[in-house]
């Protein structure tokens, strides 16, 4: 079997874990935060594992055998067009550089990954008008490592809207299998991505590629699969709170939830409580539902506007409640045997920033693996 050792930063649950498969073998963990830490031990056990601000850990808390991928998914507040706008510069997501710190010790040590995958929101790839998605490339360029990107929406593989940034990074000494190329953008990478490559300088452009990867089966099923008959953890809304529910929306989303009592069936929607302006200019709290049969983006409950409701209708039959922590887990392709904490924000919280499982696995099956597997056969040929 071909050697598939990594190094997963910013950790979380172990998400990025879960997605590589039990063929690969984490050599070393890390993540800040207790809470996540604890989840991660729960289900991955203590031996890799160390929480420590990444800034503070050095190549010697690394363990001496050389790993073949680093997985960095790191913090995405300052990066998220939701966010506050920092960039690279902001406190969170400026953590890159202290991975990159540690990327950059293992090359002067001559134990560089073979590979580097960096996943973050789509919007990095627009922040700071694309400073600092080129930022990102020059490290990656001077390192001497050939890299791409693509934008993955966990919606090829999971009934949720989650597109993310992935960018992948091989050693420049590695071959990289010409099927794995492509001379033109593709499905992976939308126009967004197309204009910040673009606008890159020159010089850092030259190490790019544009990566090849097949596309994924169609999914067959949807959000309302995932829906628990008896769910854990959340209580029904009393019809009151559903009514005032109700009274939150809009013309628009109130004749979305009359179409669902005509369906025939159980419609399941989400909801999401924001704060949008009315016809005089006021900021007012708005519901706004969808039916799709697709879950909108899980994100970390900061408040309780931000927390995913769902709204089950069945004929004239109304009900309303919280996403389950179970649902959000599914939404993010973990199986039922992951064990989440008791606590519905931190399952939340753990959840909703994590990285999509069936996606990583997709991206170690199509690009990650192939390219280890061609290192593979050149050492054997070598030998």
């Amino acid at each position: 079997m071909d050697v598939r050792a990594f190094y997963e930063f910013f950790a979380g649950g172990g998400m990025a874990r879960a997605g590589l498969g039990p063929a690969w073998t984490c050599l070393f963990a890390n993540d800040f935060d207790e809470k996540k830490s604890a989840s991660y031990r729960l289900n991955w056990g203590s031996r890799e594992l160390k929480t420590a601000d990444i800034r503070l850990l050095t190549t010697e808390d690394l363990p001496k055998a050389k790993a073949n991928l680093a997985w960095a998914s790191f913090p995405c507040q300052d990066l998220s067009l939701a966010g506050v706008g920092a960039g690279l510069n902001g406190e969170r997501s400026g953590t890159f550089y202290a991975f990159w710190k540690l990327m950059n010790g293992l090359i002067v040590e001559n134990r560089a990954p073979d590979l580097i995958v960096l996943e973050n929101v789509n919007g990095a790839v627009m922040s700071h008008k694309g400073r600092d998605f080129a930022a990102i490339c020059g490290h990656f360029h001077d390192a001497g490592y050939a890299y791409g990107a693509i934008i993955v929406d966990a919606a090829l593989f999971l009934p949720q809207s989650r597109p993310r940034l992935f960018v992948i990074g091989v050693r420049k000494d590695l071959q990289i299998p010409q099927v794995l190329r492509t001379d033109f953008p593709s499905i992976w990478h939308p126009r967004a991505l197309q204009d910040a490559v673009n606008s890159l300088p020159q010089p850092i452009k030259e190490s790019w590629v544009w990566w090849h990867m097949a596309a994924p089966a169609l999914r067959n099923f949807g959000f309302s699969d995932l829906i628990e008959e008896e769910p854990t953890g959340v209580a029904w809304r009393t019809k009151a709170e559903t009514r005032r529910l109700l009274a939150l929306m809009s013309d628009v989303n109130l004749l979305k939830v009359e179409k669902a009592k005509s369906a025939g069936r159980r419609m399941v929607g989400c909801v999401y409580r924001r704060t949008r302006l009315d016809e005089s200019g006021a900021r007012v709290q708005r519901a706004e539902v969808r039916f799709d049969d697709l879950s909108g983006c899980l994100r970390t409950p900061a408040g309780g506007s931000s927390r995913q409701l769902l709204l089950i209708v069945e004929g004239e039959n109304v009900k309303s409640r919280l996403i389950s922590a179970r649902e959000t887990a599914r939404l993010m392709g973990l199986p039922d045997d992951y064990a989440l904490p008791e606590n519905y924000n931190e399952a939340y919280h753990l959840t909703g920033d994590g990285v999509a499982v069936p996606a990583v696995r997709h991206i170690a099956e199509h690009l990650l693996e192939p390219i280890l597997a061609r290192r593979s056969a050149s050492v054997h040929a070598a030998a």
